[in-house]
């Protein structure tokens, strides 16, 4: 069994998306390819976009902290801190609205 401080992993990479030219930074906390669950820590700076593109399989995506509006097709849902959303099927994107921080967790299929 391993711990891991999700909030400690949000401040690193929170630090990282503002300090990089992307404006984002990310690191996987658990699975990869050799696995069907991933689980990433992303980290946004506030204004950066993850752009539209496809989901892998199930997906959530989890506030850990500041706001985010996740963006799919002509519909969109705006999430804080403590909020859990559903990542439907299809393309999706997402922006910060503030510098934020989200778990993406995935189950491929």
């Amino acid at each position: 069994m391993r711990k891991l401080s999700l909030d400690a992993v949000a401040r690193e990479q929170l630090k990282i998306a503002n300090e990089d030219a992307s404006r984002r930074s990310a690191k996987t906390v658990f699975g990869g390819h050799e696995h069907v669950l991933r689980q990433s820590v992303i980290a946004l700076a506030e204004g950066a976009v993850l752009a539209d593109h496809l989901s892998p399989g199930e997906a959530t995506l989890q506030v850990l902290r500041g706001r985010i509006r996740l963006n799919a097709g002509k519909d969109s849902w705006d999430a804080r801190t403590g909020d859990l959303l559903d990542i439907p099927d299809g393309r999706q994107s997402v922006e910060a609205l503030e510098p934020s921080v989200v778990l993406l967790t995935v189950a491929k299929p």
